[in-house]
């Protein structure tokens, strides 16, 4: 140390015992023997809880320290020196142990994620790339867009097969738009009359035997005819009509047939195909008699 001392004073910083051909140690510019150094500053082995003497290989990791022959796995055992290793609440694994106890998991296949791999993420759940497949096909959905569905996710053509809402007339997928029809969905260009096959979407309509008709078609084909004009009584958008017998008019034609009175609440007389109000089937009936 570039300093002259007599053989007696050369002596242990901590027991002065004398240093004279012994090993010894240098700590803050002062020496140590052996026994007091290994005392006072060596560190002391996590796993077997001795201290780690200057013959030893100290191997630390996050102030732990370890005798070269203690570091192993947590679980296994292994030797990890020059060895991957993990740290898991204060103590290390090797890499396997590591993975098989604490890797996340792919929610498809339940293997872990090696360093690496490419993870895919959604609402909490994450896959392997190969993992994230659409539930129906079972092919890799990747960066494709997908569409979720309780906890299955599906590409898109997969969920228009199984799940997309199709035409009641033409079975194929409503895109956009569609009315709907007795609870059932239908194309705006399906949705027809069932006699002359004219769009019905924003038309008036009606229905028999549960198909739909045009209000000119229904009339044509259904609907009572005013004894008065011979016109379709239809009923549709709420239009009244009466009925006297086997006859029927519309509230507008339902008139005195002499003096075209409207009859409607009020009471009439009927001489044969006609209707008349009572004054003028009164005056009828004296007209004949005279």
């Amino acid at each position: 140390m570039n300093k002259d001392w007599h053989s007696d004073h050369f002596c242990c910083w901590q027991c002065d015992q004398t240093l004279t051909g012994q090993r010894y140690i240098m700590r803050d510019e002062q020496p140590y023997c052996i026994k007091c150094y290994e005392d006072v500053f060596a560190n002391q082995c996590d796993e077997c809880a001795k201290p780690i003497g200057i013959d030893s290989k100290d191997l630390s990791y996050k102030d732990k320290h370890w005798h070269e022959h203690c570091f192993l796995c947590s679980m296994c055992k292994i030797s990890l020196v020059d060895m991957p290793f993990g740290s898991k609440n204060d103590r290390i694994f090797c890499s396997n142990c590591y993975d098989q106890a604490f890797a996340t998991r792919c929610d498809g296949c339940n293997e872990i994620f090696r360093a690496g791999m490419k993870k895919m993420e959604y609402k909490g759940k994450q896959w392997h790339d190969k993992c994230f497949c659409c539930a129906h096909c079972k092919l890799a959905i990747g960066t494709k867009s997908f569409i979720p569905k309780n906890d299955d996710v599906f590409c898109g053509p997969c969920y228009e097969e199984k799940f997309a809402t199709r035409c009641s007339k033409c079975k194929k997928v409503i895109t956009a738009g569609g009315v709907t029809y007795k609870n059932e969905p239908w194309h705006r260009e399906c949705f027809c009359c069932t006699n002359c096959n004219s769009s019905l979407a924003g038309q008036r309509f009606t229905s028999k035997d549960e198909k739909p008709y045009c209000a000119n078609c229904y009339g044509d084909l259904f609907a009572k005819r005013c004894n008065a004009c011979t016109k379709p009584i239809t009923g549709i958008g709420g239009a009244k009509f009466i009925s006297f017998e086997d006859r029927h008019w519309h509230n507008d034609c339902f008139i005195c047939a002499q003096c075209t009175t409207s009859l409607v609440g009020k009471g009439f007389i009927t001489d044969g195909h006609e209707i008349l109000c009572p004054e003028c089937a009164k005056a009828r009936l004296m007209a004949a008699n005279s």
